[in-house]
């Protein structure tokens, strides 16, 4: 290969990104410069365009990557179990909103969690990957089934035992069915207080590139610090910008 080949533009840019990792996940200008060898005008003129890109976050002082690095590895990643995918964004997620958020796939009448992000504990049970709870009345349960067609979103609910955990809960499948269908018209649903007093969260479907649902992601609150006005108004836009970034890469 000649020199002639290489555009020094792209090394430099690439050594940037690569600077960056588990240890080193917030850095200066000064720190990139160090760590690539890079001047340090050269070394700001790739932290920002990065930036302008998409590919970084600057908060004023220091730089971090945002999951849209993973979209450069598509190919790679979408050889990747869903799990491990969603995962960085589910962390992202989390420090931006210091909530704590998870994915879920729709397994019968449950949800299986298969990631999640814990900032804090809004549950009285344990939520981990592989724990489950019902469909009807979780806010990525009911996402799930609203992306369903009407007869197989019933037949589920038919075979559900429809527990009125709290004097919120809806329990009746009429109500459950005139929600389902306000969740497949606004692309999101909220869950107040349904599946334990004091809890609210907020879920979008995931869509894959070919636009099929295969995953669910929440945000999980106590409502004394954030009211389901507060989780659309603040949550849903950053829940969106996840939904599009996954969207390419997965299968």
């Amino acid at each position: 290969m000649r020199e002639g080949d290489i555009i020094n533009g792209l090394v430099r840019g690439l050594a940037v990104i690569e600077c960056f990792d588990e240890e080193h996940a917030r850095l200066s200008i000064t720190d990139v410069a160090e760590r690539t060898g890079l001047e340090r005008a050269t070394a700001r003129r790739c932290l920002l365009t990065l930036v302008h890109l998409g590919y970084a976050s600057y908060d004023g002082k220091f730089f971090q990557l945002t999951p849209r690095v993973l979209s450069l590895g598509h190919t790679y990643l979408s050889a990747m179990p869903l799990p491990r995918l969603v995962q960085p964004f589910l962390e992202e997620l989390a420090r931006e909103t210091k909530e704590s958020t998870s994915a879920a796939m729709l397994d019968g009448t449950d949800i299986l969690y298969i990631a999640r992000a814990s900032t804090r504990r809004v549950m009285s049970i344990n939520l981990a990957p592989g724990a489950r709870l019902p469909a009807y009345c979780t806010s990525m349960g009911r996402t799930l089934l609203a992306a369903l067609p009407t007869a197989e979103a019933r037949a589920i609910l038919d075979h559900s035992d429809l527990v009125a955990y709290t004097d919120h809960t809806k329990a009746d499948i009429p109500g459950i069915t005139t929600e389902l269908a306000v969740i497949a018209a606004q692309g999101f649903a909220v869950i107040d207080q349904e599946l334990e007093l004091g809890l609210g969260s907020i879920a979008v479907p995931l869509y894959n590139a070919s636009g099929k649902i295969v995953a669910a992601i929440n945000i999980g609150a106590q409502t004394a610090r954030a009211s389901t006005s507060h989780m659309i108004a603040n949550f849903l836009p950053l829940m969106r910008k996840v939904q599009s970034e996954l969207r390419p890469i997965l299968r």
